[in-house]
């Protein structure tokens, strides 16, 4: 009986280094950290016809966490969110560096960073960890959604420098399903209001009975006010109507 291949990547050691292919042409590191990502909370993105947000599961278990600090949405600028899954000290790195870099444009060119630009140097960043030895992969995928010339964008890095321009996309856990479900409903004219409904739909659909909305948080940027806005907990109902 043949061994399936992950087995014999294993067993013949090409899975110890992020940058040994294997006889298949894959790096079995990389999938590992993917791996990773899909056992994150689950976030939501849409790009809308009046802006674009991001909806997330908190996935706060322990009762003795304060719950107002443990964000999983965060700012970048002020016309810029960003939701991450897998390692959760990896994207903490990753988002400042993000910071850092809205920042440094701001003062330099006294404007707003372009989405893109920030989610090119993470993935860039990424990249070099699946090439030189010595190091791991960055564990997580990170999702940005911001407005450029008032024009909502949606991107989404992956674990393996990758990154791409999504209308609508989901990370975390059940990402597969959840993406299969937005490709049947999405539609680029539903407005902030519609989106998050639909996203909340999808939630309750693959969770079920452990669908809880106190655990999720939501923020989204306006095309034209171009200002971030946050709902948690009970308050994200007014959009569930």
């Amino acid at each position: 009986m043949d061994m399936p291949i992950d087995v014999q990547n294993q067993a013949m050691g090409y899975d110890r280094t992020a940058t040994m292919f294997s006889p298949d042409g894959k790096i079995p590191q990389l999938e590992y950290a993917q791996k990773t990502v899909g056992l994150g909370s689950s976030s939501i993105g849409m790009s809308c016809s009046d802006g674009v947000f991001i909806i997330a599961d908190k996935r706060i278990e322990d009762s003795l966490i304060v719950t107002k600090f443990a964000t999983k949405i965060h700012e970048i600028d002020s016309h810029m969110i960003a939701s991450a899954a897998g390692i959760v000290s990896d994207s903490r790195v990753l988002i400042e560096r993000a910071q850092l870099m809205a920042q440094q444009n701001r003062v330099t060119y006294d404007s707003p960073v372009e989405p893109e630009l920030v989610v090119k140097d993470l993935a860039n960043l990424k990249q070099q960890f699946t090439q030189y030895g010595g190091a791991r992969p960055f564990g997580v995928s990170i999702m940005i959604a911001g407005i450029k010339d008032k024009k909502p964008e949606l991107f989404t890095s992956e674990v393996t420098g990758n990154y791409y321009h999504y209308y609508a996309n989901s990370i975390g856990e059940d990402e597969g399903k959840i993406k299969e479900k937005l490709r049947d409903k999405y539609k680029q004219d539903l407005t902030i209001k519609k989106g998050v409904k639909l996203a909340l739909d999808i939630f309750k659909e693959m969770r079920g009975k452990k669908f809880e909305i106190s655990k999720f948080e939501l923020a989204y940027i306006n095309k034209d006010k171009v200002k971030i806005e946050r709902v948690e907990a009970e308050a994200i109902n007014e959009f569930a109507k």
